[in-house]
This record gives C-alpha cells, sequence and structure tokens, in this order.
C-alpha cells in the first residue's frame, strides 16, 4: 500500500492515471476543477494529453473523439455542465464510446450553490440524457476509494463499452487527508482493456455480437473501417430504421449491463448483525453516519447499522430487498429531497424514513444520532 495525504479530487485524477487513462478534455467549474487541474499536471508526465476546450460540450466531444482511437479518456464536471453534455453522453452510450465521467455534485438545479455539497445529481446519473439504456454509477465514500473507484471506472468503461459515471460530492472531492492506495503494481495488474477484432477487417462487424454483449469496437486508423453514428444502427454501425434490428440494439444495450448485475454490485454494511434500525447512505453523508454509528455503538442507547451502496446504479436490488426483509425500521440519509430513498421503496414497495436536506450544508453526526433516538 502507499501513503498519501492529497484530496478527493486529486486521487480521483491519480486513480485515472494508474489505471491508464491518457486524455482528458473538459472545462473547469467549481467543484470539480481540481480534477481537471492534477491531471493537465500529470498526463504530460505520463505520455498523455489534456486539452481545455471553450466549453463543457466539446470537453466531452473530444473526449470520446479520442476514445474512439483506442485511448482511455475522461472528462469531468459538476451538475450545470453534465447538463450540457447530455447530447453526448447519448452518443456513448449509443454508439458504445468507452468514457469515464467524472461529476463533483454541488447543489442545484441550474447553478445553485456553486461552493455548497449536494447529493442532487443521483436520479440524473441514472438517465443522464434521453432514450432507453442501463446506466453504470460509482459512488466513492472515503478518499481511498475516490482513487480505487476511478480505477474500477476505467475498468468497467472499458469492458462494457459505455459511459461510467464516478459521483463524487463537493465534501469528499475538496476533503484533504491521510490515506492508503493500493500499489501501483497491483492496479497495473489488474486494468482491463477492450477487446479487438484480429481477424481479417473484410468480415468485421463491430456491432454483431451476441444479445448481452458489447460492441468491439477496435481503434480508428488501424485499418479496420466501420461507422459510428447516434442513430440506430445494424452490424457495421451504417444507419437503420429497421424494427427488429432497432429492437434487437436497444435490448442489447439493457442487456449487457442488467446480465451483470450482481457483478457490477459493491457495498458496504457495518453494524448490522444485531441492529435494529439500518441506515442506508452513500457518498461522504456516510462519514457522518459512521461517526454517528460509532457513537452509539459505545453507549448503546440505539442499535443502528449501515448499508452503504458504492454501485448506486444499477442498484442492488437484491441486496436492498434482503434489508426490507430484515427490517422493519429503515432510514435513509441523503442531501436530496430523496432521489434514492425512492428507489428503495420502489424496490421494498413500501416507504421508510427519510432524512435528507438540499441547503448546501452537511448532516452532522449528532443529528443522525437525535434522528436515530426518535425513531427507536
Amino acid at each position: 500500500m502507499r501513503e498519501v495525504i492529497t484530496g478527493g479530487n486529486e486521487l480521483v485524477a491519480m486513480g485515472a492515471i494508474d489505471a491508464g487513462c491518457r486524455f482528458y478534455g473538459g472545462y473547469p467549474i467549481t467543484p470539480s476543477s481540481d480534477v481537471m487541474h492534477e491531471m493537465a499536471h500529470l498526463l504530460p508526465h505520463h505520455g498523455g494529453n489534456f486539452i481545455q476546450m471553450e466549453d463543457e460540450i466539446s470537453g466531452i466531444s473530444v473526449a470520446l473523439g479520442a476514445s474512439m482511437s483506442g485511448v482511455k479518456a475522461m472528462t469531468g464536471s459538476s451538475g450545470p455542465g453534465i447538463s450540457l453534455k447530455a447530447e453526448q453522453i447519448g452518443l456513448g452510450y449509443m454508439a458504445e464510446i468507452p468514457l469515464v465521467i467524472v461529476n463533483v455534485m454541488r447543489l442545484g438545479p441550474s447553478t445553485g450553490m456553486p461552493t455548497r455539497v449536494g447529493q442532487g445529481d443521483i436520479a440524473f446519473a441514472r438517465y443522464p440524457t434521453h432514450g432507453d439504456y442501463k446506466s453504470i454509477a460509482l459512488a466513492p465514500g472515503t478518499l481511498e476509494e475516490a482513487y480505487t473507484e476511478s480505477v474500477r471506472a476505467f475498468n468497467l468503461a472499458e469492458e462494457f463499452m459505455q459511459p461510467v459515471f464516478l459521483l463524487l460530492d463537493e465534501t469528499l472531492g475538496h476533503m484533504y487527508g491521510r490515506t492508503e492506495i493500493p500499489d501501483l503494481e497491483e492496479i497495473q495488474r489488474t486494468n482491463k482493456h477492450r477487446k479487438e477484432f484480429k481477424g481479417d477487417p473484410k468480415d468485421y462487424k463491430p456491432y454483431g455480437v451476441g444479445p448481452n454483449e458489447p460492441a468491439v469496437l477496435n481503434p480508428f486508423f488501424k485499418g479496420y473501417r466501420y461507422h459510428i453514428t447516434g442513430l440506430h444502427h445494424g452490424a457495421i454501425g451504417f444507419p437503420t430504421e429497421n424494427a427488429v434490428e432497432g429492437q434487437a440494439l436497444i435490448d442489447r444495450l439493457f442487456n449487457k449491463v442488467e446480465s451483470r448485475a450482481d457483478y457490477l454490485s459493491k457495498n458496504e454494511e457495518l453494524y448490522l448483525d444485531d441492529a435494529e434500525i439500518a441506515i442506508i447512505a452513500y457518498g461522504s453523508t456516510t462519514l457522518s453516519v459512521k461517526e454517528a454509528l460509532h457513537e452509539l455503538k459505545k453507549s448503546g442507547e440505539v442499535k443502528a447499522g449501515l448499508f452503504r451502496p458504492v454501485t448506486l446504479w444499477p442498484s442492488p436490488e437484491k441486496e436492498i430487498a434482503e434489508i426490507g426483509k430484515r427490517f422493519k425500521k429503515i432510514l435513509v440519509v441523503e442531501l436530496n429531497k430523496g432521489q434514492y430513498r425512492d428507489e428503495i421503496e420502489r424496490i421494498l414497495g413500501r416507504k421508510v424514513e427519510f432524512f435528507g436536506r438540499a441547503n448546501g450544508r452537511t448532516i452532522t453526526p449528532h443529528e443522525i444520532v437525535a434522528r436515530l433516538k426518535e425513531m427507536k
């Protein structure tokens, strides 16, 4: 393990570099700018390229172009900038172009409070553009995970051939401290790369894959000719209005993620074995939850535990359903008006307790302790 003293946004950049990212295209916006600044510093030292574009739309466009050439690429922003990227995010899903998109959440909607924390982009990360598809979104909850989930985001983007969201929030992004991250050799051993077709170019059909499989997009300029489009397309990428082909394409965009939901699922449990109340939370909010639970564990006043999804989308339906069977009392804690609470209630088919706010301020451990005592 390596010990480092740095910030959450900087750890995202470090994870990206160690995962093999060699291109970043973006535009500065609070509170995500530190990711871009660090990539601007690191990429030239690792044979990569950084470019600050004139706006968020062109930032994701050049990142998609770099990815089409076979380079691991990343872009990033915060809520308003992610909104601007929505159309090109759709191209990434439809054309199956791997890309990591970092969203360091702040309070919204619109420009909101740029320097304040929020978790109001959770539902947006599930459906960040129009149409039908399945998104993948990861939510680190510690400084270490800002690094390790950045690495995992690149692995999943390459494996599933689509954009993958890395969701931090202002608190975690700007948190500065000491943490341990895996050795570089360990990370490099586990880095994944997209599949390539090795046969005769005339037999190459990048989208002619199985019903649960991602496309196989060879890098541009390597002798394999195919078409990239946001339109419905057939096996070689050319547009089609054939109903059967169109349905099969959208079904495959769903199936390649849904069929591996268990593989994608990742979560943490704390003190649930003897708990009477289960808290469900994610991201930086869980730091307050954990401190509250440690305090209650010492005092014995309330028996409560934590379930923390790290993969938010696709949601861990099996695990949440099991929590629902085990606990009558469930408290969801998040910095919005209940965006993930709604998903939990959908899975459980019943109402749960909710503690949230959307005023740019964190929820303190003391407040969580008080709320748990009310539920006792």
